[in-house]
């Protein structure tokens, strides 16, 4: 049975069926369908499988799928990476499924997918396409994030579509960084102007990595080139204290022997590029070490908020110091 997308998203409880199957290249929209189903649900446990997985050890998947508790919190099955091999296996699972929820998750699948068509055409399952987001469904999303702020502007809104370049998870980056940069809720659109120059946004986050691993040499060097702009002191604040809660959250779910199977568990996830360097900097750092830095953060942050006379630039270039130095701390 086919389901539309704008359904689901008003309304997550329109998923009535024990399986579905979402598919298309808007990632971004089957990551908020998994958050709205975690969500939405008090008492839950999330079990997550691959196809390989699945077909290599197709035991386990069905233990784990039939292996119910009357005291167990209600499981929510997500199976990634899905396609037409998994077929006979979800037709093995047709006349066994009682209450369990399993979601199956895949990219691009023509009309001609065969377990594409078995999901539209049955009438216990439902199919969800996932298309790609256009200038409407991307407004309403920009709405919805920053209700409530003033300065929506048609001028500042079509700013914010064409660097999203209508990618639903690069818009969701750039709304963080608006709800960051502008706390007092009200957008200016020359401090949203620069908020996006990419350039030197990226320079930042190149000086903040290298400073989070401990290269000091390089630190040093970006030191030097990266323009530090008085006006996004706070943003600066706030791209340190989103990877250091990321790193946290990481050592917290891993004991220092899979970092990539932890990482792998964030939301929202470590974009591809950033995984090495992620990596990189887990294993330099312990939740002492981010505790203390966070501390350092927010009260540098209150610096700069009540004293207009420091020079603010220089505080956050020392903060950067005192990270890559405490980076490389035992």
């Amino acid at each position: 049975m086919i389901y539309k997308s704008y359904q689901i998203e008003q309304n997550i409880f329109n998923l009535d069926k024990n399986l579905f199957l979402f598919y298309g290249e808007n990632l971004g929209l089957q990551e908020d369908i998994k958050n709205k189903l975690i969500n939405n649900r008090k008492k839950i446990e999330i079990i997550k499988f691959n196809q390989d997985d699945i077909l290599k050890n197709q035991k386990k998947f069905f233990n784990e799928i039939f292996n119910i508790s009357l005291f167990e919190n209600e499981k929510l099955f997500f199976i990634s990476q899905v396609n037409d091999k998994l077929l006979q296996v979800i037709e093995d699972l047709e006349d066994k499924i009682d209450s369990q929820k399993l979601y199956f998750f895949s990219g691009l699948l023509d009309k001609k997918s065969k377990i594409r068509n078995y999901f539209e055409k049955s009438n216990n399952y439902g199919a969800v396409a996932c298309y790609a987001d256009n200038e409407i469904s991307i407004r309403k999303l920009i709405f919805e994030r920053l209700k409530g702020f003033e300065g929506l502007s048609g001028q500042n809104i079509n700013l914010i579509i064409q660097n999203s370049n209508l990618d639903r998870i690069k818009l969701k980056n750039e709304l963080n960084k608006i709800v960051s940069y502008f706390q007092n809720k009200k957008i200016e659109t020359k401090k949203l102007e620069i908020l996006f120059d990419f350039k030197i946004n990226e320079n930042f986050n190149s000086l903040k990595d290298e400073a989070l691993n401990g290269n000091k040499s390089k630190t040093n060097e970006l030191l030097s080139e990266t323009i530090i702009e008085s006006e996004k002191n706070i943003f600066y604040l706030a791209l340190i204290n989103q990877r250091l809660n990321k790193l946290s959250e990481t050592l917290k779910i891993t004991n220092n022997d899979n970092f990539e199977a932890a990482m792998n568990e964030l939301r929202p996830p470590i974009f591809w590029k950033d995984k090495p360097i992620f990596i990189n900097q887990a294993k330099k750092w312990n939740i002492n070490k981010i505790k203390n830095v966070l501390s350092k953060t927010y009260n540098l942050e209150i610096k700069i908020k009540s004293n207009t006379i420091i020079n603010k630039n220089l505080l956050v270039k020392k903060l950067i110091v005192d990270i890559c130095e405490m980076a490389n701390a035992s």
